[in-house]
């Protein structure tokens, strides 16, 4: 193995220079932010559930094509369009919470998963830069959204959202996966101390 190899995967990860504790701080203070953020956005995306969107805003968000798009945009009143843009808007710091603090979980994984599995280590690490481009399509989709929601469906507005929604989900849930997979593997470390 290399030493570049093994200087990736055999050392603990640090986060812009930040100690351990540091770094712990600051992953909950980002889930804090994350899950206050999330409620506020499922209490406000409310209406927009609707025969049409019987998920809300990720009905919109994955319409995938103008007659879907239209069709949801259509079952929703002023008020359900004033809670969409309100959506939309809080959803840029949504996005910026969600992104760091999965990525810092999966950064915390590579650093667990890595001591015994080296390339399952660095799969935390290229998930982590993977879950910024998640931010990025997030962006990217929202503005898609919004053009539709002041402007109306039209293309190629409805494909971009979609595909710039389906690959930040499964990037998203890769991350998420890939946490879980870390903490469970970091009990089972610290049962067989015992």
């Amino acid at each position: 193995m290399s030493n570049y190899r093994k200087g990736i995967l055999n050392c603990k990860i640090t986060v812009m220079n930040l100690t351990a504790r540091q770094q712990r701080r600051l992953f909950w203070l980002l889930l804090s932010l994350t899950l206050a953020v999330m409620v506020v956005l499922q209490a406000s995306g409310t209406p927009l559930q609707t025969d049409a969107a019987p998920l809300g805003i990720v009905s919109y968000e994955l319409a995938g094509d103008v007659a879907t798009a239209a069709a949801i945009l259509t079952s929703w009143d002023g008020e359900a369009r004033i809670h969409a843009g309100f959506n939309l808007g809080l959803d840029y710091l949504f996005m910026l919470a969600y992104a760091l603090t999965i990525a810092l979980a999966c950064l915390w994984g590579a650093t667990v998963l890595g001591q015994r599995w080296n390339l399952v280590g660095l799969a935390g690490v290229v998930l982590a830069w993977l879950l910024g481009l998640a931010a990025i399509l997030d962006a990217i989709e929202n503005a898609a959204l919004w053009h539709m929601l002041v402007r109306g469906a039209a293309d190629p507005w409805p494909q971009i959202a979609f595909w710039c929604a389906a690959p930040k989900f499964a990037i998203v849930a890769l991350g998420l996966v890939y946490a879980l997979v870390a903490f469970l593997g970091w009990i089972v470390q610290r049962l067989r101390r015992r």
